[in-house]
């Protein structure tokens, strides 16, 4: 099979997820997108880029009407305005990323440099482990 951008074999899973920062009484919800072989590095890089005292995954509930999409498919694509979306150099350099859709049938495959473009998209160093 073959997706637009080229051959469905060489995308590279990079999963996402969210953080809740919490500073002050007050919590701010961040997306944050890895490589596969990694995981989000939420008390270390996230936390510090965030200047919050304690970084958290938020309760599914909360996550998922936030996002307005099902729990587990949640995507860093089409978050609301204000949303930090923390991507890894790693991730924006690669030819093909695949992630959620927001639906659990679902997959996008897109250009790594895609992710380092959207609203709200920062490029973090060491957010992976």
């Amino acid at each position: 099979m073959r997706a637009a951008i080229g051959p469905f074999d060489d995308a590279v899973p990079a999963p996402d997820c969210l953080a809740a920062a919490e500073r002050g009484g007050a919590t701010t919800l961040a997306a944050c997108l890895v490589p596969s072989a990694g995981r989000v590095d939420v008390n270390g890089a996230v936390r510090r880029h965030l200047g919050a005292r304690q970084v958290s995954f938020p309760p599914m509930d909360t996550a998922v009407e936030a996002t307005g999409t099902e729990y587990g498919r949640i995507t860093p694509l089409g978050l609301a305005d204000g949303w930090p979306v923390l991507v890894d150099p790693v991730v924006a350099h690669m030819p093909c990323v695949l992630v959620g859709s927001g639906r659990r049938r679902g997959k996008l495959i897109a250009p790594g440099t895609l992710f380092a473009q959207l609203p709200g998209a920062e490029l973090i160093d060491g957010p992976a482990l």
